[in-house]
């Protein structure tokens, strides 16, 4: 039997005509242009993943999710309220909360934080208003707008906010207070200055925590989740955050809240562990004032909002020493 052997030659011996592609020029031309449609695809889909992150997360920051009141001041301290509903200054919206009397004609409305309800457990707000009450202060509590549970609208960095809160002190004029202080708590506390610069009817304040919103104080929170170059993260901001909440970060007066002299006195508290408010924000108010009753304090080692839990005596004492002042410079205004 006979049998035949052929050759064999590798396919880079075998001379095959260029106009087929198969040179090796060729072959190496149409591998880049596959590396660099992948590269692009691959670019493009991560851009697009980027964004719909982003825009996602602009969502989930103007409408947050807020856990249903569980409490009231009667179940929780024992404190005799009415069930309460007001106009926002503005009309648009209607504000829900709770008005625990006193028995005098000073009031302390609570301006809780963002993400939380009236209740605000972890500052904690029921432990206040018992205290304040204690005292024979009136005390609002009311949830923002985006604490509503039937009609929610979106969170705006304090821009809608300001309103409700204004709401929230006529509202207490109308009861008959003639001296007003705000406490509030983070955004609460910004939006308790935005408030102040839109009208004469509040005594004083005390600002626990204050966060401004604009884009360095966003792109800071943020990039405590996802590491993005900080201009794309400000543009997404920028074009995202108007989108959900119907504002733009550019009208929330960050700079002039943070530069005004107040002529009523502002109690600023601070601790050096937080994470969420900037320093620089109560050290810049408390620059701005002139007000001799006004102080900024300090903590070392507190998180945001924590210091009324960890250092309870003391905030007491603080507290109760920065109200004495308000009512003695609003009596000697009266006079």
């Amino acid at each position: 039997m006979n049998t035949t052997t052929m050759n064999a030659y590798p396919l880079d011996a075998l001379s095959l005509p260029d106009s087929l592609g198969y040179s090796p020029p060729a072959l190496a031309k149409r591998k880049g242009r596959k590396l660099l449609m992948t590269a692009l695809i691959a670019a493009v889909s991560a851009a697009l993943l980027a964004v719909s992150i982003f825009a996602y997360a602009a969502y989930l920051l103007t409408h947050p999710k807020v856990a249903v009141l569980s409490s009231n001041p009667m179940a929780a301290k024992n404190l005799p309220y009415t069930d309460i509903r007001f106009p926002s200054a503005d009309g648009s919206t209607y504000v829900h909360g709770w008005w625990i009397p006193g028995g005098s004609d000073r009031t302390v409305v609570l301006s809780h934080g963002y993400g939380a309800n009236r209740e605000e457990y972890w500052v904690p707000m029921y432990d206040i208003a018992e205290m304040l009450n204690g005292w024979n202060y009136n005390v609002l509590m009311f949830d923002y707008g985006y604490a509503d549970p039937v009609n929610p609208t979106p969170a705006t960095g304090g821009l809608t906010e300001t309103q409700q809160l204004l709401g929230a002190l006529q509202y207490a004029r109308e009861q008959g207070s003639s001296e007003l202080v705000v406490w509030g708590f983070s955004m609460g506390a910004g939006t308790a200055l935005q408030a102040a610069l839109k009208t004469d009817q509040i005594d004083g304040m005390i600002l626990d925590s204050t966060f401004l919103a604009d884009k360095e104080t966003i792109y800071a929170n943020i990039k405590r989740y996802v590491s993005l170059p900080k201009l794309l993260t400000q543009s997404l901001v920028e074009l995202f955050f108007p989108l959900w909440s119907g504002s733009s970060l550019d009208q929330i007066p960050s700079a002039e809240a943070q530069s005004t002299a107040f002529d009523f006195p502002i109690l600023l508290v601070y601790g050096t562990a937080d994470d969420k408010s900037p320093r620089s924000i109560s050290e810049n108010i408390a620059a701005a004032q002139s007000n001799p009753y006004s102080q900024l304090w300090i903590v070392p080692d507190v998180l945001h909002e924590m210091t009324y839990r960890t250092h309870t005596k003391e905030y007491m004492k603080r507290a109760a020493d920065f109200l004495n002042n308000v009512h003695q410079a609003a009596s000697a205004r009266i006079v």
